[in-house]
């Protein structure tokens, strides 16, 4: 009488599971990176304007944007994603998987609308920029908790011209 394996059972069952799993795997990789390559993904590691156009919900504040005063010396990133290396490609991510979630599942307000925190990361290099000019004005203005100093309330045509 012959005595099997006991273990020969388990590994076919681990070698099964582990194609099934390299195979699901490869699925999903295939379709992430034909989605990457068709949303354009590698050019929104670029500070190209260009790569805001990509979805046709932006088209409005690019077109504006080149009929503004800060058209030759500002591009989209320079305003909304804040400035330092490890900030700024956080947001640029943040902002990817955010657009591309809401594109994807039609899941956002038209015309698109700014976010809390990206109008933090605006208001900041609006003072980063203009700091000279801002300290001696926000020195004077009276500011509350409920009234910050909020550059784009008197001055929303200067990035986006007039829309």
């Amino acid at each position: 009488m012959r005595i099997g394996n006991p273990f020969s059972n388990l590994h076919s069952r681990l070698r099964r599971s582990l194609f099934l799993g390299l195979c699901a795997g490869g699925v999903v990789l295939g379709m992430g990176g034909f989605t990457f390559h068709t949303a354009k993904g590698t050019s929104y590691m670029s500070d190209n304007p260009a790569a805001c156009v990509n979805c046709h919900v932006m088209r409005d504040q690019h077109d504006s944007w080149q009929k503004s005063s800060h058209h030759a010396v500002a591009s989209c990133n320079d305003c909304h994603v804040p400035h330092g290396i490890v900030r700024k490609w956080l947001a640029k991510a943040e902002h990817g998987w955010n657009h591309s979630y809401a594109f994807t599942t039609q899941d956002f307000h038209e015309p698109i609308q700014i976010k809390k925190k990206s109008f933090d990361d605006l208001q900041e290099n609006c003072l980063r920029c203009h700091g000279e000019i801002t300290s001696s004005i926000a020195g004077h203005a009276t500011l509350t908790e409920d009234d910050p100093l909020n550059c784009i309330r008197c001055h929303s045509n200067v990035g986006h011209g007039s829309r």
